[in-house]
């Protein structure tokens, strides 16, 4: 990671308490999904390359005045090519790879790799690395292995993700070695589903705060 890339990545992090994380199916969602969070307050957007118009989604969400859209579950060198040739701001991958890694340093658009375990994050500094999504936050020890990890890892900073909702957030954003949290509890299923903007935007700001 370099100098810059490592600016740009904190810079993001820290533009919002929440990271909510999106699989989209309906392109026509988008939009007003962008909208209804960046309203709320939440303006850093994951965009997970889990279904076929994700790609065509970060193109539309990156329009929407205010957002800084990204590219989640990127797991190979083509996905990471792809996120950005969509215009992605930064990628996000679950874990990490020496291939991954390879291609962060062919891209200005800085990349957040997934570790659970100590070993993981070694491998990460090995190749420069510092910043990190905490995945799966929840089932990989939580609160406790962050703080664990801030002994002898007083340089990292992470992003928990996976199984954290609105009660938990805030233990894991006091913590000194987080940035900020990634989740999906803002945007259920079922209000997406029938475009409830108003209750995912209600959500949204009330994660904000």
């Amino acid at each position: 990671m370099t100098p810059e890339q490592l600016q740009r990545i904190d810079a993001i992090l820290r533009a919002a308490p929440v990271v909510p994380v999106l699989a989209i199916d309906d392109l026509d969602d988008a939009v007003p999904l962008a909208h209804a969070l960046v309203d709320a307050g939440l303006t850093v957007l994951e965009v997970t390359l889990r279904t076929p118009v994700a790609t065509d989604a970060i193109q539309r969400m990156r329009d929407v005045p205010g957002a800084i859209v990204g590219a989640g579950t990127v797991l190979t060198a083509h996905d990471y090519e792809r996120a950005v040739k969509a215009g992605a701001t930064f990628v996000i991958s679950p874990g990490a790879t020496e291939r991954l890694y390879e291609a962060a340093n062919l891209f200005d658009v800085p990349l957040l790799p997934g570790i659970a375990t100590a070993s993981e994050l070694m491998r990460g500094l090995e190749h420069g690395w510092t910043r990190f999504k905490f995945f799966p936050a929840e089932a990989s020890g939580g609160i406790a292995a962050l703080k664990g990890f801030a002994g002898p890892f007083p340089q990292v900073k992470f992003c928990p993700t996976g199984g954290i909702d609105a009660a938990k957030a805030p233990a894991y954003r006091a913590l000194p070695n987080v940035l900020t949290v990634g989740g999906s509890w803002m945007v259920p299923a079922d209000a997406l589903k029938v475009k409830d903007w108003a209750r995912i935007g209600a959500l949204a700001a009330e994660a904000a705060r």
